[in-house]
């Protein structure tokens, strides 16, 4: 099933970052996936998310305000 990776953040330095680090690490485990950058503060505040980068997989928010490594994605990524 594909995995929809949504990056959360205005496409500042840390957002682009963290977009790299989730592809990384969902080539890493060889998923079928998509990533969304969503840039729109207003629909970035409709995910709850105040402090940006955000992660959000398949609409749930992972992450906010952190910039994450490939790693600690992973795991993410591999949460039920």
């Amino acid at each position: 099933m594909k995995k929809t990776i949504q990056i959360l953040g205005p496409g500042c330095p840390k957002c682009k970052m963290l977009s790299e680090q989730a592809e990384k690490a969902a080539k890493e485990l060889g998923l079928d996936f998509e990533i969304v950058k969503v840039t729109d503060i207003k629909e970035i505040m409709k995910y709850g998310v105040l402090a940006t980068p955000g992660l959000a997989v398949d609409g749930k928010v992972k992450a906010v305000g952190k910039l994450l490594d490939a790693q600690k994605i992973k795991e993410l990524l591999q949460d039920k």
